[in-house]
């Protein structure tokens, strides 16, 4: 069975760093892309970064020089690295992952399973 599984949220202050996992299990892991989107309330579901196989990483701009993604192939790991975290950061991760790099890498159709998410919350 295909299954992915978030840890890591969090409640923190604003500029703290968080770093969130995503353990996967059930494919094969260094052949596909995974991405994290995010929902905050009240919005939809975006895009927040993806990694592909060879291990080229994309960001949405507004994390962009705060995130960082990073993967363990030996691990069937991923990492979000979040520094100087702000409060409109505050919203339930997830990790969703699919096979290869064709298509936009934040087309959520394109991903065939995601976790049930991580909670962020960024507050004083």
């Amino acid at each position: 069975q295909v299954q992915l599984m978030e840890s890591g949220g969090a409640d923190v202050q604003p500029g703290w760093s968080l770093r969130l996992s995503c353990e996967a299990s059930g494919f094969t892991f260094d052949d596909h892309s995974i991405g994290w989107f995010r929902q905050a309330p009240g919005k939809e579901r975006e895009g927040v970064s993806c990694i592909t196989s060879d291990g080229s990483t994309l960001y949405s701009d507004s994390v962009k020089g705060r995130f960082t993604i990073s993967r363990d192939n030996a691990k069937n790991m991923v990492y979000l690295l979040m520094n100087s975290l702000k409060p409109e950061d505050t919203a339930v991760y997830y990790c969703a992952t699919r096979w290869g790099d064709t298509g936009l890498a934040f087309a959520q159709h394109e991903y065939d399973f995601w976790g049930q998410g991580t909670q962020v919350t960024v507050s004083s």
